[in-house]
């Protein structure tokens, strides 16, 4: 077969044919008897052998060996094949996820597209003062996309950096709790914790929807966080949350605070005293944690922690008694 005929039934160009014969990759059996190149029906199973391989990602050297070197064996190669492979997937990834930051920023020009790059650029140094400049700065721009502030907190470990991304957050326009709440599901607990204190600085409807459903989630810490947020929104669903904190001596004093917030509202307060009076009297409650119960119940107003601090000036753990009866004394001063 002629090289013509080859390289239409084979898809492969003349000229190509040629390089791998000036290679050593495939030699035409024979010439016609004007001489042309002659290809046998062996020629050709090597040629489509060599496509074969090449359309792996192996290149024309690694080709050879493969069909010549009777030692080579393919497991390594294979392997670097896959590693070479998985990092142009993530090279082509992340340059696509910025393509689409910078249109969702519908630049008006050049000028806009580089400055969208800067930012991108600053948020993913390796300096710490300059992801920190770049949150900052990227208030009340328009052209920084929320899911690039997004994925830079819920990646970010330095708090100082971290405090700047969810200040531009809580600034931020449009739905951001939204983009915030898948990392609310993250494997990662780090990433979990990032996502809700993210969503607690955020001071609109939508993120106090995520904190309500987040006392639910099976993630203590990301429960705990959403607790206190709710607390300083006036949200009543958090007070067992709150309460249970104090209970475990796991930011017992901000639980505290939280609750004491919420008791600013009088029907909040009863509630609140008579919810604390009831872990107080439970048996399985021992003295420590009836302690820090007692003091977070005088912060409390109204009768109902009046009638309960009143009771337990009289209890037999002196340490809650005269915690009660000091707080009695302070509230009868007022």
């Amino acid at each position: 077969m002629l090289i013509g005929e080859v390289a239409r039934r084979s898809g492969v160009s003349a000229r190509m044919l040629r390089h791998y014969e000036s290679l050593g990759l495939v030699e035409p059996t024979g010439r016609s008897g004007v001489g042309y190149r002659e290809y046998s029906s062996d020629d050709i199973r090597r040629i489509f052998h060599i496509e074969s391989l090449r359309s792996l990602g192996l290149s024309l050297r690694e080709v050879r060996r493969a069909l010549d070197d009777p030692a080579f064996t393919p497991a390594q190669l294979v392997a670097d094949l896959i590693q070479q492979t998985r990092e142009r997937i993530a090279a082509q990834t992340e340059l696509l996820t910025r393509l689409r930051r910078i249109g969702a920023a519908q630049p008006a020009d050049w000028a806009d597209v580089l400055q969208v790059v800067a930012l991108l650029q600053a948020l993913g140094s390796e300096n710490a003062g300059h992801r920190q400049h770049a949150a900052l700065s990227s208030t009340g721009d328009p052209t920084m996309p929320a899911e690039a502030l997004v994925e830079a907190v819920l990646g970010e470990s330095d708090p100082n950096v971290a405090g700047a991304l969810r200040w531009a957050l809580a600034q931020s326009a449009g739905d951001v709790a939204a983009l915030l709440a898948v990392g609310l599901d993250a494997p990662d607990a780090e990433v979990r914790k990032r996502a809700v204190r993210s969503i607690a600085e955020i001071p609109d409807g939508a993120a106090t929807v995520l904190l309500r459903d987040a006392l639910a989630h099976p993630d203590p810490v990301v429960r705990r966080y959403a607790a206190l947020a709710l607390g300083a929104r006036g949200v009543s669903e958090a007070i067992p949350t709150l309460i249970e904190m104090i209970v475990e001596e796991t930011n017992e004093a901000d639980a505290a605070d939280a609750l004491t917030a919420l008791a600013g509202d009088p029907a909040l307060a009863d509630q609140i005293a008579t919810r604390l009076v009831e872990r107080l009297t439970d048996s399985g409650v021992g003295p420590p944690v009836r302690s820090r119960l007692t003091q977070a119940l005088a912060d409390i107003p109204g009768a109902t922690a009046t009638r309960a601090l009143t009771e337990l000036s009289e209890d037999a753990d002196r340490t809650v008694a005269a915690t009660a009866r000091y707080v009695l004394t302070l509230r009868d001063g007022r």
